[in-house]
């Protein structure tokens, strides 16, 4: 196990974001749901202060600090999948349940978390070795939100494309 559990802070909601996340993705659970045994400034004894989770195999805790510091785009959670059908899962139940949708395969969650729902093939046509296919891939991915694997794919093989 390592040492290192990330901590993410809510202005409340932190139960509900813990089955929510949990409900997403193979290898995750709830761990603990934990209620402060005292008055913080966030909130008063008995109310859930933290929940400790572990999302496809990574652990983290939600901690529920209250307003002072609110989530930025500045950290976000990456999602690589493996097929269309995937991608629109993922990104359907985070921005079906509350969330905006942003370019680029990201979307935020109602609580502010910012995800990129990536699938792995935009992560191989934007980084391919012909610089010309990674160029129409990462040009098709720009005009997105949600990826489409299939438009990128055309995209990178100049399917479309003016020569």
């Amino acid at each position: 196990m390592s040492k290192i559990t990330p901590t993410l802070w809510f202005n409340g909601g932190v139960e509900e974001a813990a089955e929510f996340y949990v409900s997403l993705l193979p290898e995750s659970r709830v761990e603990s749901i934990n209620r402060s045994p005292i008055d913080t400034p966030s909130g008063p004894e008995g109310q859930v202060l933290t929940a400790i989770i572990t999302l496809a195999g990574q652990r983290f805790c939600l901690l529920n600090g209250g307003p002072i510091f609110p989530q930025t785009e500045a950290v976000s959670f990456m999602i690589e999948t493996d097929s269309q059908e995937e991608t629109d899962r993922l990104w359907n139940a985070i921005v079906n349940n509350g969330g905006k949708e942003s370019a680029c395969g990201w979307c935020k969650d109602k609580w502010g978390v910012s995800w990129q729902v990536t699938p792995r093939r935009l992560l191989e046509l934007t980084t391919d070795k012909d610089t010309e296919r990674a160029k129409r891939a990462m040009a098709s991915m720009m005009t997105m939100r949600k990826i489409d694997i299939a438009a990128i794919e055309r995209a990178a093989a100049g399917e479309g494309v003016d020569a």
